[in-house]
């Protein structure tokens, strides 16, 4: 009858410690750690988890435009880009990449004057197929690497299934390994933090005039949150079949020296002008400024003076000559 006794006793005390150990563990709190924060890539304004671009300087590659250009390649990849009238009154692009580095960029083109205003800020390499003496000569000025097809060794490649010279193409990751300064490239744009709510007014659609045929269609779409490009009467989509469609659209009235379309021209990005910002289906109207140095970055305010924001990813820079005026449907 002791045993029985002492053994109900010890269950007693065994099963008190359960229900306490048990009531210990249900009052315990747990916190919840904080998310992580990760770098921004500076030419997108768009989070970079693996901190890339940052630690990687700007590349820009000269891309042909023309129809025979076309599909172009690795252009939907590009941080941002720049449209360029040039001799013929044809337009070209100027696509700077940091955060990607596509396998295939191009087809790849020769330098043009402008370009040495466009990279001036950014530094790091430019890569082009070559160019006249005068283009030359302007791009040395600049405090970039160059690289061209002498140059480039792998880093850029004939497409022998296509005919020259619409069929040169650069690899990214190659010209990258030429390296360049700074690292990281200055920020080109102000971006709206997710929580503010975009300003302007709503628009469908709005037509660049570039000159001859080059003019360029921009479409919202609503359901991607950008705007299509269309090009030639035709979606502009390149040899990945992807649609060209950035976040922004950025188009900005220069004075083109020497007059449009002649061989010497180039777009002056120094000073001020008159400028239209196209960002979350609405446009804004403003001014760009660039300071007295080719240096300087430059800035886009609003009409009350306000630094101008876009929507963190892929922006299109358009160089329009001063003059034309855009064709907005609301």
């Amino acid at each position: 009858m002791r045993k029985l006794l002492i053994l109900v006793v010890v269950l007693l005390v065994i099963a008190g410690g359960i229900a306490g150990y048990s009531h210990f563990h249900t009052t315990v709190t747990t916190t919840t750690k904080p998310a992580p924060v990760y770098p921004t890539a500076p030419l997108t304004g768009l989070s970079d988890p693996s901190g890339t671009a940052i630690l990687r300087p700007a590349l820009t590659i000269k891309v042909e435009n023309t129809p025979q250009a076309l599909p172009q390649w690795g252009i939907d990849q590009a941080d941002v880009v720049y449209e360029e009238i040039v001799n013929g009154g044809i337009t070209r692009l100027a696509a700077i990449f940091n955060s990607q580095a596509p396998a295939k960029v191009g087809p790849v083109r020769s330098v043009r004057p402008t370009d040495t205003q466009v990279v001036w800020p950014l530094g790091g390499i430019f890569a082009f197929s070559g160019g006249a003496p005068y283009a030359i000569n302007s791009i040395s000025t600049a405090p970039v690497k160059l690289i061209d097809e002498d140059t480039a060794g792998t880093a850029m490649f004939r497409d022998l299934t296509r005919q020259a010279p619409h069929n040169l193409y650069a690899v990214a990751p190659k010209l990258f390994a030429f390296t360049g300064t700074p690292t990281p490239p200055p920020a080109l744009f102000a971006y709206r933090a997710s929580t503010a709510k975009p300003t302007g007014t709503k628009v469908v659609s709005f037509v660049v005039p570039f000159p001859s045929y080059y003019q360029v269609t921009w479409t919202w779409d609503a359901t991607t949150q950008s705007w299509d490009r269309t090009l030639f009467g035709q979606p502009d989509v390149t040899g990945t079949g992807v649609r060209e469609s950035p976040r922004n659209v950025v188009v900005m009235f220069v004075n083109y020296v020497n007059g449009i379309g002649t061989e010497s021209s180039y777009a002056n990005l120094q000073g001020s002008g008159n400028a239209t910002i196209f960002s979350a289906g609405r446009e804004v109207q403003g001014t760009w400024t660039r300071g007295a140095s080719m240096g300087d970055v430059i800035q886009y305010t609003s009409a009350s003076g306000k630094t101008i924001t876009l929507t963190p990813g892929q922006t299109w820079v358009e160089l329009l000559n001063t003059g034309v005026a855009l064709s907005v449907t609301k």
